[in-house]
């Protein structure tokens, strides 16, 4: 079993401190520096993939003709990764996720994990492979007439568990998924945070090599929401195990995932790491998804009053990745210009990848003046954006 996420986090200290040593001693352009820091940030994972989806597609009939859901899917997740799916309903990832284990077969194309075609094998061996292959869903799924810990037991009792090493291992998982007390509460008794607890806990019964998150988290509050993540966090790190999950929240990619995918209309539009993807997203609808953390409505009316109120200024957006995100910019800008510096809004967020931030500022003075302003936050080691709203 790989290492899980606390050797990841070391090693990107690692990368990081070597790559900017590297950056110095070689003079890298900022964006074969960046290229070059993403390949390393996932050279320590193991060659073979645990999931490997080649040439996918999925076509399901309707009275109104053929419908493709899935169209031509290539793509692998890494041991140990957790890897997430991010698209708007109809994007097709329930469906993908849904072929990783069996739920449903492709049209074309081959879905392997944890070492076995999971689109060609069926009954008895199917039903072993699903045992590797732990699943949480959106509305929990849980037994009403079960308590938490024969729910939990209940994949144990299908695989034909012993009674003393099934409740051995009901009673560490409880601990684990912090349910500790609650082992003979019935769900109607338990909040929605606490259920998907026992959803968890059910899943990883088997001791899975990948957990599969279907919308996990899409029914629960905000605040609950942020306990599951970490809670997955903490399983990843602990067990090394392999997570894919899917979700129309871009919080939930910035808070847990290593990569990510952005599906439409059944295809993967955008593919790479998280921080890669917010820095510098690609797609039209990969810039709306980012927009959901770095740009709130009232932002974007707060920015547009001020555009129409001071036509002369400049409204500058700056991006921080990494270490940049703790450089003085702001101070060097009004040291050394004259020039007025007004902060609009910021934020700097941790992603699994490292720290990504936003500011947007609003420039004012001599048009000469803030134009040089602006050249100089061209120069940084940070992105800057004129922003124009019509």
């Amino acid at each position: 079993m790989k290492p899980g996420n606390r050797l990841f986090k070391k090693r990107c200290q690692i990368t990081r401190s070597s790559m900017l040593r590297e950056m110095r001693e070689r003079n890298f352009e900022r964006k074969a520096f960046l290229s070059l820091w993403a390949d390393r940030l996932f050279s320590w994972k193991g060659s073979d993939p645990v999931i490997f989806i080649e040439q996918a597609k999925k076509v399901f009939q309707t009275k109104n003709g053929p419908v493709k859901a899935v169209d031509n899917i290539n793509l692998s997740v890494q041991e140990g990764e957790i890897f997430g799916m991010i698209g708007y309903s109809g994007a097709g990832k329930s469906t993908l996720i849904r072929m990783l284990n069996g739920l449903e077969t492709p049209t074309e194309g081959s879905v392997t994990v944890a070492g076995r075609k999971i689109s060609t094998i069926k009954g008895t061996e199917l039903r072993k492979a699903r045992q590797e292959i732990g699943m949480i869903f959106q509305h929990f799924n849980l037994l009403w007439s079960r308590t938490v810990r024969e729910n939990i037991a209940f994949p144990l009792e299908i695989a034909g568990v012993a009674k003393a090493e099934r409740d051995k291992r009901v009673a560490e998982l409880i601990e684990l998924v912090g349910l500790e007390g609650r082992g003979d509460s019935y769900p109607s008794q338990l909040s929605g945070g606490q259920k998907q607890r026992v959803g968890i806990a059910r899943a990883l019964a088997n001791n899975p090599k990948v957990l599969l998150c279907d919308e996990a988290t899409s029914a629960l509050d905000p605040q609950t929401t942020d306990s599951i993540l970490d809670l997955l966090v903490d399983i990843n790190e602990r067990l090394g195990l392999t997570i894919v999950l899917i979700t129309h929240e871009m919080h939930v990619i910035r808070k847990i995932c290593h990569r990510v995918a952005v599906m439409e209309n059944g295809q993967i539009v955008e593919l790479g790491p998280v921080l890669d993807v917010f820095r510098r997203p690609e797609q039209p609808i990969t810039k709306r998804f980012v927009q959901q953390v770095t740009e709130p409505e009232e932002s974007k009316e707060t920015i547009q009053h001020l555009l129409t109120e001071h036509p002369d200024g400049k409204i500058v957006k700056l991006t921080f990745v990494g270490v940049s995100a703790e450089q003085p910019v702001v101070t060097e800008l009004i040291r050394s210009f004259q020039v007025g510096v007004n902060i609009l809004q910021g934020k700097i967020s941790q992603t699994q990848n490292g720290a990504y931030g936003t500011l947007f500022v609003q420039i004012t003075g001599d048009p000469a003046e803030v134009a040089r302003a602006v050249a100089f936050l061209d120069a940084q080691q940070v992105d800057s954006e004129v922003i124009t709203y019509e």
